[in-house]
């Protein structure tokens, strides 16, 4: 009898936990090349890292899902410092699984002051390795209303720093999303000195 509960219990852990979806066999190291890649930005515009790597410093920073808990600090973390990392040469890109439109929700209710790219197919997360998972719905608030916003996939919290040399000089898979910008700052310290 105790076996058949635990294997019930299993049996409903697998189900409810969420399954990732495959990745590409990326594994990118601090020194490796970065990935080129393009998405929809925020405005509905192809944003793409050729146009900016190689003349910045660009960190390129993946997210769950837009306005929610962990997402939001993050996001208003880069948002207070994006002036401090514009001086530095620094250009930002948030990617998350949400809809060019999700992201426009996002960017008005939070201010934010650089692109939200929608990578709702995962692929711009798994040219860089960065494991994804099916996506869903956010319940969340904006504009004072209780709105849903779909996400194609939801990608794990990991950020990257791309060098102007066009190579990794971060990878950061252990992310505290209120303290992301502050590691940015000086992750590019460090690299000036």
């Amino acid at each position: 009898m105790k076996r058949a509960h635990l294997l019930g219990w299993a049996a409903l852990l697998a189900f409810a936990a969420p399954t990732l979806l495959p990745a590409a066999d990326v594994d990118l190291k601090v020194g490796d090349k970065a990935p080129t890649f393009e998405a929809k930005d925020d405005t509905g515009k192809t944003w793409k890292s050729s146009d900016v790597v190689g003349k910045k410093f660009v960190v390129v920073y993946f997210y769950p899902a837009d306005l929610t808990g962990g997402c939001t600090a993050q996001a208003c973390g880069f948002r207070d410092d994006m002036k401090t990392l514009a001086d530095k040469g620094v250009e930002v890109v948030g990617v998350s699984g949400d809809s060019v439109e999700n992201h426009q929700v996002f960017k008005k209710e939070k201010d934010l002051n650089f692109p939200l790219l929608a990578d709702e197919d995962g692929a711009v997360a798994k040219a860089f390795g960065v494991p994804v998972s099916p996506g869903g719905i956010a319940k969340v608030k904006a504009g004072g209303k209780d709105i849903e916003l779909k996400q194609g996939v939801r990608a794990k919290r990991w950020t990257f720093l791309i060098d102007k040399d066009g190579k990794i000089a971060l990878k950061n898979t252990e992310v505290k999303a209120a303290d992301d910008s502050k590691a940015i700052l000086k992750a590019i310290d460090a690299l000036k000195k």
